[in-house]
């Protein structure tokens, strides 16, 4: 495994302080295997409820191995209109989410289900079962 890619959905269970993703998540970051997008983190600095949460995201956004997403948004249109995603109800986030996937050759940590039912299983990150 190259890594894994952390989705907004995971990275909101981490903070709210859910055991069952702060444990899995300091080991990937720990072992450097951790990634993220500037886009995910934008998501979770957009929901956060007070300047607290908003300093903590910071902190981690800061610290955070940032992937390339140069041209990334594009392509990830692209790839969505050819595999029609927007009729599965997946929007450009997860798109993007899906190709920096596909791109970087890692696995994707999220509980979107729509996501999960679209995303050849190989492609997905279960604690249990990869650590």
């Amino acid at each position: 495994m190259n890594g894994v890619l952390i989705d907004t959905s995971v990275w909101i269970e981490y903070f709210r302080g859910n055991r069952n993703f702060i444990d899995p998540g300091l080991e990937l970051i720990d072992l450097g295997m951790a990634y993220s997008l500037e886009v995910v983190f934008a998501e979770l600095a957009q929901g956060a409820k007070s300047k607290r949460e908003l300093e903590i995201i910071l902190a981690f956004f800061s610290n955070m191995k940032l992937l390339d997403s140069n041209g990334l948004i594009f392509k990830a249109g692209v790839y969505s209109q050819q595999n029609r995603l927007i009729e599965k109800g997946i929007g450009l986030i997860d798109a993007i989410l899906i190709v920096c996937t596909i791109e970087n050759d890692l696995k994707l940590w999220t509980l979107d289900k729509k996501i999960l039912s679209f995303l050849n299983s190989e492609r997905v990150f279960h604690p249990k079962t990869n650590f």
